[in-house]
Parts: structure tokens; C-alpha cells; sequence
């Protein structure tokens, strides 16, 4: 905490020097965590929003090609916490395309409730550090590719960063 002390009153310092101004009520000091766009940033790394997770398994089955856009467009934000998120999608975006018959059927549910699941067992992603080796594992199929970005944590385990579609 005297460290994170140290650091807001060098960085408010700063902002008085050159007469730079921060909204009170949008400001967070001595958090755990702070929300950041459609995550939290903590000391233990990057956790999705529950509230966008919750708004995501809540959602009903869409019922044509604009409703499966919409929720799509919410689940791609959360994409690097979901393992293998492009092969679980593939099934949805195949409705996408351009002159497809909407029909949505066992493969689009199984998909649909899939990537619900993934995203309600997603991990903490680890905070980069740059001074440490990253490594990125692939692995690819026919009609999907699927990447993972990861760090060595002190201890030597492999800690996910990002899973990247």
C-alpha cells in the first residue's frame, strides 16, 4: 500500500505540474481491483466483468441472423478468456454468411451453450511482465485456428495472457 501511496502522489504531482484535472467520482485509490472496459485488473491479473459473463449466459436463443449477431458481438469481447473460442463459434457464424438459410438446430444450441460455459469457467489471465519470456502455442484444424499467449510466472508455471482466435 506505501508503495501504491508513493506512486498516486508522484502521479498527482505530475498532473498539478502541468495542470491536468481528474474527475473525484471517476477515481479508484487502494483497490484490489479496478474495472477496465469489459474486464477487472488486479494484483492476481485480468478477470472478465461478471456482469457482461452474466449478460452473455442470460441471453435467450437468438432468433435470426441479427439477434445471433448482437450476441456474438458481445461474446467476441470476451474471446481471449474462452479456450478454443473460434471452433466454438464456428458453427454460429456459419448463419452469418452472406445468402444462409437461418436454421438453427442441435450444432448452433451445443455452440451457443458452448461458449456460455467457457466464459462462465474463464480464468484469470495472467498481467504481462515484460522483462519475462512470452511463448505462444497454436493449434489449428480445418476450419479453425486457435492461439494462446503465455508467461512463466515466478514460479515457473505457463500462466495464459490472452487465448487469441
Amino acid at each position: 500500500m506505501e508503495n501504491h501511496i508513493d506512486h498516486l502522489r508522484a502521479v498527482l504531482e505530475c498532473m498539478r505540474t502541468n495542470k491536468l484535472y481528474a474527475n473525484a467520482d471517476k477515481c479508484i485509490f487502494g483497490a484490489e481491483e479496478i474495472p477496465f472496459l469489459v474486464c477487472f485488473i488486479g494484483k492476481r491479473g485480468l478477470r472478465a466483468d461478471p456482469a457482461k459473463v452474466k449478460a452473455i449466459v442470460d441471453w435467450p436463443v437468438p432468433a435470426n441472423q441479427k439477434d445471433l449477431r448482437k450476441w456474438l458481438g458481445l461474446a467476441n469481447y470476451l474471446h481471449k478468456y474462452s479456450e478454443n473460442y473460434a471452433e466454438l463459434a464456428r458453427p454460429l457464424s456459419t448463419l452469418l454468411k452472406k445468402d444462409a438459410e437461418w436454421c438453427w438446430d442441435t450444432g448452433q444450441q451445443v455452440a451457443f451453450e458452448a461458449i456460455k460455459e467457457s466464459l462462465l469457467q474463464a480464468p484469470i489471465l495472467a498481467l504481462p511482465d515484460p522483462d519475462r519470456p512470452f511463448s505462444v502455442v497454436c493449434d489449428a484444424s480445418d476450419f479453425a485456428i486457435g492461439c494462446a499467449l503465455l508467461q512463466a510466472d515466478g514460479e515457473g508455471h505457463e500462466r495464459v495472457i490472452a487465448y487469441l482466435r
